[in-house]
């Protein structure tokens, strides 16, 4: 009876040890996969925020316009700007509206 008894308790034992590291290993797999991920999508902010910070700079914006436009560039008022709208073949130029997100 007692041969029975730790025979049983021997099995019990190892199902649930093997039930326990497929889970855990499943869990440091996942753990991997999301760290690799946000390792790749920190390096994507740090390179947009870099291109963000250098190009977006008004001296820096001023300065291609000054190398590579010269003249060309010239400041325009918002409201100046008109919208072109394409309905049934037809072509109607209103006036631009910010708020207008059609």
């Amino acid at each position: 009876m007692k041969k029975i008894f730790l025979f049983f308790a021997v099995i019990f034992l190892i199902v649930t040890t093997t039930l326990i590291k497929n889970s855990t290993k499943k869990l440091e797999n996942q753990i991997f996969t999301t760290k690799e991920n946000i390792s790749v999508l920190k390096d994507k902010y740090e390179l947009v925020l870099l291109d963000y910070n250098y190009l977006t700079s008004p001296k820096k914006l001023l300065d291609y316009q000054f190398q590579y436009f010269e003249k060309e560039l010239t400041n325009i008022d918002i409201n100046d700007i008109k919208e072109l709208i394409v309905k049934n073949d037809k072509i109607l130029i209103q006036n631009f509206n910010q708020l207008n997100n059609e």
